[in-house]
């Protein structure tokens, strides 16, 4: 019986919507992007987070003590940096000896408090947590599709009736062994809201109980609450609501009330110690502050290495006319491409900018209805585009054609004709079993009519917008005859996770749309001709064209044909070659560093390859974000680890866009590194696993086998290479040149973001007018020197 006080409606939703915003959203995997793990946990440190984390799930923060230990041990962690990061935390060690002392020792495993389900196992010898997630995730399968299944599953008034309609007629669960489980759901309230609060109560959970006990119910959903989250994402962020996640977090709810009504007597007193231990302050013991420094200290070190780079004399400053600019998004894949097209002659320059090029349509391809957001995914389409064009017969046979191959899938899959199928038509698919299997099949490049805004725009929106981007670029002069704008994307085969290596910030698609839209708003004469009252220049002579970089193949193509120049073939000719050229560098870099890659050749027989695991790295080794002059990075290999952006303060009046830079490309970059990170030192919880043991249910994501939790974050082929990790777990370091001032009122003005640097998820760093990493944020909006700078980034004065 409940020895407690009731618990209120007001408190219980107000801890369940904490413990939804405590769980990171799962985009669906056609448009599939990064997503900081501990996303719900930035108002913490690392060592903060571990103890809830630990406690609702067991997860570890930060990797094991060993892997510290072994670079203590070879030299790359420094007496130095271990009391560089003793400064921060003073109280995990009394000095660099015992610290290093410490990091010999195991530390003790993060375990979690035990949920009704596991209690229950325990008591009756039944694996109720996996019978649990099994028939959840059955259930949310269906529920969620995204159009995988051959009959939809009907959504009713919600998922908590939904799940109510169907639990009342799944009898697994009492033939495991839950009596009258059916009967138990279906006289459980009509609402979730009564239906959850009778179940609090019955379970004896306190209000201080409930901040973590409910985090860890929705954390045992795995990526099934993720998703759910990620509709509350999406409502809000069109400023409406969503209670998908509560309903979920209310069906595990009423799991934990069943179980504990058939097994009260014999786990009653262990649970009420759980609730004990739930309603306890979330503590960091000295286990999680000595890794938490360990993992500083390591950071560190790898500051200190780019502190050298940054070092390096830099290529003076050229004002002569560039024969090609080429704009590239800040994707770490992209440096080593850039550095790769700079070293084939000076008269080639590139720049670094956001990969949706400031353009956020809601677009509709060749023949198709689908609104693609082609934007980041922390913004609303602001336009809508389309790719359709007036050949009104071609775009009824493409709607013809794709209807066909639909049909035709499903008939391939449906229950009647399944085998049937493979007997009767198996022979036809011989050549192409072949072709895939000697990867003969052709690469497919995105292509289609020249998109173009629908509806249009005025001119003077259309201008306002070429100037905002051509600033944001710290783009407004010297400008060559020939500008190619190359968004981004990857050419894979056989790989459900092929959306997260396209562009991040064009929502999970290639980025080739938002190039070529940009390049016809800046061809467009009228537009021009408005830039020059506003101090831009464009010559006459120069032409804008958008592209496509493929990551997976280092090829660069040209939408030459939406802008057709006779004055200007000799420059596409040119600027052809040196991107077959710059390709070829890259791709023996790349070589380098994938398993089985003997040299370019590979590279590209890897896109065609349906077996591949690891077509390429995307972005695993990303350490550093660069806002600066080009000039700084120029003809310095940061290794394709660094998301590089143009952008030069000095033309930034009233610092706009630095904040734009602070407040959404580099949150952006922090949930790519943050994701990375976790699927790294959690790969069991934060990430999704084998690629082989990879089963896509409903369009949204992966199971591992038959069923069970749905598995989010990278695949473990992303992180390891076989024999080691290709990803170093190192939080982002943010390089900015700018007033430290500047960046610090910014800060001062936008607490999430603060809170990221704060609270160490991120390193900031000021680069002074040399170019070398002067400043370091401390937190709580103080700086210290770096003991390398040259000298302090200029004092200027910040506008109001």
């Amino acid at each position: 019986m409940n020895t407690n006080s009731e618990l209120s409606l007001e408190n219980l939703n107000a801890a369940g919507d904490a413990a939804a915003r405590a769980i990171p959203p799962l985009w669906p995997l056609a448009s599939s992007v990064a997503v900081n793990p501990y996303l719900g946990q930035t108002a913490e440190t690392l060592a903060q987070a571990g103890a809830r984390l630990g406690r609702v799930g067991g997860v570890s923060v930060t990797m094991p003590r060993a892997w510290y230990a072994a670079r203590i041990a070879d030299g790359t962690i420094t007496d130095a940096d271990l009391s560089a990061a003793l400064a921060v935390n003073p109280t995990a060690a009394a000095d660099p000896e015992a610290l290093k002392a410490r990091a010999e020792q195991p530390e003790s495993a993060q375990k979690p408090l035990p949920t009704l389900a596991d209690l229950a196992a325990e008591a009756s010898g039944i694996d109720w947590p996996g019978i649990l997630a099994d028939r959840i995730g059955l259930w949310a399968a269906g529920y969620f599709d995204q159009g995988q299944a051959l009959w939809a599953a009907p959504h009713r008034r919600g998922a908590y009736d939904a799940w109510r309609q169907y639990a009342t007629h799944d009898l697994t669960p009492e033939i495991a062994g839950l009596s009258g489980f059916a009967q138990f759901v279906s006289e459980t309230p009509d609402t979730a809201d009564q239906a959850s609060t009778r179940a609090a109560n019955r379970l004896g959970l306190s209000d201080a109980a409930l901040e973590t006990y409910l985090h860890q119910l929705l954390f045992t959903l795995g990526g099934w609450g993720q998703v759910a989250r990620y509709r509350l994402w999406q409502a809000e962020l069109a400023g409406k609501s969503d209670a998908t996640i509560t309903d979920m977090l209310t069906i595990r709810l009423l799991w934990e009330e069943a179980l504990f009504t058939q097994y009260e007597e014999e786990i009653g007193a262990e649970w009420q110690k759980v609730v004990a231990a739930h309603a306890a302050p979330v503590l960091s013991d000295a286990d999680l502050q000595v890794n938490a420094v360990l993992q500083e200290a390591w950071e560190r070190a790898g500051q200190r290495d780019l502190a050298e780079t940054f070092s390096m004399p830099a290529p003076k400053a050229d004002d002569t006319r560039p024969a090609l600019q080429a704009a590239f998004c800040i994707d770490v894949r992209s440096e080593v491409f850039r550095r790769a097209l700079e070293s084939l002659t000076p008269e080639i320059k590139t720049l670094g900018f956001a990969g949706f090029f400031g353009l956020t349509p809601a677009h509709k391809g060749f023949a198709s209805d689908v609104d693609e957001l082609r934007l980041p995914v922390l913004l609303n389409p602001g336009l809508t585009s389309t790719s359709q064009g007036d050949d009104a017969e071609a775009d009824q046979t493409a709607r013809f054609k794709a209807r066909a191959s639909r049909a035709w899938g499903r008939f391939k899959l449906a229950a009647v004709s399944s085998f049937a199928f493979v007997e009767a038509t198996g022979p036809i698919y011989a050549g192409k079993l072949v072709r895939d299997a000697l990867n003969m099949a052709p690469n497919d490049v995105p292509g289609g009519p020249m998109p173009r805004l629908d509806p249009s725009v005025d001119l003077a929106a259309q201008t306002d917008a070429a100037e905002t981007i051509l600033r944001a670029m710290s783009f407004t002069d010297n400008f060559a005859r020939l500008v190619v704008l190359a968004g981004h994307g990857a050419n894979v085969v056989n790989n459900p996770f092929a959306s997260g290596l396209h562009c991040g910030a064009c929502g999970g698609y290639s980025g080739e749309v938002n190039a070529r839209l940009l390049a016809g708003l800046l061809n467009n004469v009228d537009v021009r001709s408005g830039l020059v009252e506003r101090g831009i220049t464009i010559p006459e002579d120069t032409i804008f064209v958008g592209a496509l970089h493929d990551t997976t193949t280092d090829a660069v193509t040209l939408y030459e044909a939406d802008h057709p120049s006779k004055a200007h073939a000799a420059d596409l000719k040119q600027a052809k070659a040196w991107f077959l050229s710059a390709g070829s560098v890259t791709r023996a870099e790349r070589a380098l560093r994938l398993p089985r890659a003997d040299g370019t050749d590979d590279i590209a027989l890897r896109s065609r390859d349906w077996a591949e695991t690891r077509p390429e790295w995307a972005l695993a080794g990303c350490k550093a974000f660069v806002a600066a002059p080009r000039q700084r990075t120029a003809g310095r290999s940061l290794e394709g680890r660094a998301f590089l952006h143009d952008y030069d303060w000095q033309q930034d009046k009233g610092f706009g866009v630095l904040e734009l830079i602070m407040t959404a490309p580099v949150v952006v970059a922090s949930w790519i590194s943050l994701q990375y990170y976790g699927s790294t030192v959690s790969p069991d919880v934060f990430g999704s696993g084998n690629k082989l043991l990879h089963n896509v249910t409903g369009g949204i994501g992966v199971v591992e086998g038959n069923g069970g939790t749905l598995r989010t974050g990278l695949p473990w082929q992303s992180v390891h290479e076989g024999e080691d990790f290709a990803h170093e777990p190192l939080r982002l370091s943010v390089c900015i040149e700018a007033p430290r001032e500047a960046m610090s009122d910014i800060l001062k003005r936008h607490d999430g973001v603060r809170a990221l640097f704060d609270n160490r998820w991120l390193h900031l760093f000021a680069l002074d007018e040399n170019g070398q990493m002067a400043w370091r944020y401390e937190g709580d909006l103080e700086w210290s020197q770096m003991p390398v700078a040259s000298e302090a980034m200029p004092e200027t004065e910040v506008a109001a």
